[in-house]
């Protein structure tokens, strides 16, 4: 179906009925492939420039696996979000190739040719404990083709530590911002730069904390303009989302 859709526009630019741009707006809707547990979105990268990525919780190391291959098959890059050593190996064994970063928890397959962006991505974590979730952001926008540079445990309990590095934060084009406890990071380095912040609340912290629910509402109620919030622990919407902030104007 697949491809007689694509010979059936392609008939359509050369016959002069249809314009290049209109046939690529008709890829954009081409089908799913259905592997029966899962569908995958083929042509995500068509319409968002980036392929659809693999969410592990809740799946099989064998549908993991099975999601991958497919997807190599279809030349896509493939990143696997909160990827366990469990899952890794089982995806190495059938795909050698994989890289696997740890502490992020991230599983990647092939690697996009593009340049790299020069503008810089900054992420910044309030303590040591926060650091899977920052690193879950530095990883992603350093997969999607940012220059990524990282500053962490610099929280407010000790401030001096963040002020000491303000040439960081004044040269990043965008900030992801990881915090647990009180969530209180985000407002303080967005009162300091002019560039948007990205805050993401963790989960860390006691029990008044709620599992990051105290630092959520902390970031959403923040007095500080030019903040955006994402879920607790969502490390990788929050490297998305700076990425796609950071290639706004880059040439496709």
């Amino acid at each position: 179906m697949k491809t007689d859709l694509i010979r059936h526009l392609l008939e359509k630019v050369k016959s002069g009925e249809m314009k290049v741009e209109e046939a690529l707006e008709g890829l954009k809707v081409l089908p799913y492939q259905d592997l029966g547990f899962a569908k995958i979105d083929t042509h995500r990268e068509l319409r968002r420039d980036y392929p659809e990525v693999i969410f592990c919780p809740g799946k099989t190391p064998g549908q993991i696996v099975h999601i991958a291959k497919q997807m190599r098959e279809n030349k896509s890059t493939v990143m696997a979000a909160r990827a366990n050593k469990e899952v890794y190996q089982a995806i190495k064994n059938a795909l050698p190739e994989v890289r696997y970063f740890e502490k992020a928890r991230i599983a990647v397959l092939g690697e996009r040719k593009e340049k790299v962006d020069s503008q810089t991505i900054l992420v910044v974590s309030g303590g040591t404990a926060d650091m899977p979730v920052a690193e879950e952001a530095a990883v992603t926008a350093k997969i999607m083709n940012n220059k990524v540079d990282r500053l962490y445990d610099v929280g407010v309990a000790g401030i001096h530590r963040l002020f000491d590095n303000k040439d960081k934060l004044f040269s990043a084009n965008v900030l992801v911002v990881v915090a647990g406890m009180e969530g209180a990071l985000p407002s303080v380095v967005g009162g300091l730069v002019s560039k948007p912040v990205i805050a993401v609340p963790t989960s860390v912290g006691y029990g008044a904390s709620f599992k990051g629910v105290s630092a959520l509402l902390a970031m959403l109620n923040s007095c500080v303009p030019g903040i955006a919030v994402v879920n607790i622990d969502n490390g990788f919407g929050a490297g998305y989302m700076a990425s796609l902030i950071n290639h706004i104007g880059r040439e496709k």
